[in-house]
């Protein structure tokens, strides 16, 4: 390197060279090219609350602008350390007036582009969007897809507010989602998550908080503790702490605590062949063939063994060679 550019490079602010460095690690995401638009140099992301996307688990970004001809648009990408983190997030951004999209399982269509989640990823798409944009996300580094919470659909429907549902994994997430509850109440320790809604009531809208325990037991005791907080109402079902505080309608509180019901749900996390019948039927199969074999196996043996002793009774003129010796005692 010549010494004018290495002077240079030392001059450099090191929160550059440690952005630039951040920058390196968090690409490649998105391939360089999907259908007929090609992608343009990555740029920064800027966190608007780092804390949160912390929490949440956030392990890397990256934007690109995709362009062929005169249409282009931008993909921006999220990673999470798991699909919970991811799915959080994918309900955190979302915009109020935000329609469903049949594009993913966590899709919404919004006024200038579509926002989902896939795995450990949000994606945010913005612009003229190709027909097919699949390839954005076909090949993923890093991807992960376990099974999302439960508790995410445990939020009664019936008034509850479109795009209102927010997902709580620790106390900055509560603080922003679910304030006025703390975080030694909810326990996180214990291994509590917390999904919040909004609800529409007459006299005003009704914020739901619903915690999840691993035991029932736990969320007895946890149910306690929130009765203690000032203008709370809670209730419990199974492992789960249903809470509001200080409801404008006590009544449609009550209502809507009421319809929060527990469901036993079961994970079986170890993988089960998927083709198991086929797997049987090859395996009596092979069975059956091997036992083919051992007997085919068993009548040449034979036939030979025979053979063998027809041929040596010729060469010895009739007499056998092993034949057993009499002494004819019986006449005598």
């Amino acid at each position: 390197m010549p010494v004018r550019q290495r002077k240079e490079v030392q001059k450099m602010p090191r929160s550059l060279i440690l952005l630039l460095l951040a920058g390196a690690a968090y690409g490649a995401i998105f391939p360089d090219q999907a259908g007929e638009f090609k992608k343009g140099p990555p740029k920064t992301i800027g966190v608007p609350d780092q804390s949160l996307y912390d929490e949440y688990g956030l392990d890397a970004t990256e934007q690109a602008e995709y362009a062929s001809g005169a249409q282009h648009f931008t993909a921006t990408a999220w990673r999470f350390r798991d699909s919970t983190g991811a799915m959080a997030l994918f309900e955190a951004r979302r915009p109020a007036g935000a329609t469903p999209a049949k594009l993913a399982k966590l899709a919404v269509q919004t006024s200038d582009g579509v926002i989902f989640a896939y795995g450990n990823y949000v994606f945010q798409l913005t612009g003229a969007l190709p027909a097919d944009v699949s390839p954005l996300y076909a090949n993923l580094p890093k991807l992960e897809q376990s099974p999302l919470p439960a508790l995410m659909a445990d939020l009664p429907p019936e008034g509850l507010i479109p795009n209102s549902e927010r997902y709580v994994v620790g106390p900055v997430s509560l603080d922003r989602f679910g304030p006025g509850i703390a975080p030694s109440v909810a326990a996180f320790h214990l291994g509590a998550e917390a999904q919040t809604g909004k609800y529409r009531t007459e006299k005003g809208v009704l914020t739901l908080t619903i915690f999840n325990y691993p035991t029932p037991n736990m969320a007895r005791d946890r149910l306690q503790e929130f009765e203690k907080v000032p203008g709370a109402i809670a209730r419990r079902a199974g492992t789960l702490v249903a809470v509001t505080l200080n409801p404008t309608d006590v009544d449609a509180a009550e209502r809507i605590l009421s319809r929060v019901k527990y469901e036993t749900n079961i994970i079986w996390n170890e993988k089960v062949p998927q083709n198991e019948v086929k797997n049987t039927a090859r395996f009596i199969l092979n069975i059956f063939v091997f036992s083919g074999i051992l007997i085919a196996g068993a009548a040449i043996a034979g036939l030979a063994y025979g053979g063998f002793r027809v041929v040596a009774r010729k060469l010895n003129k009739g007499e056998d060679p092993e034949a057993m010796i009499t002494l004819h005692l019986g006449g005598k």
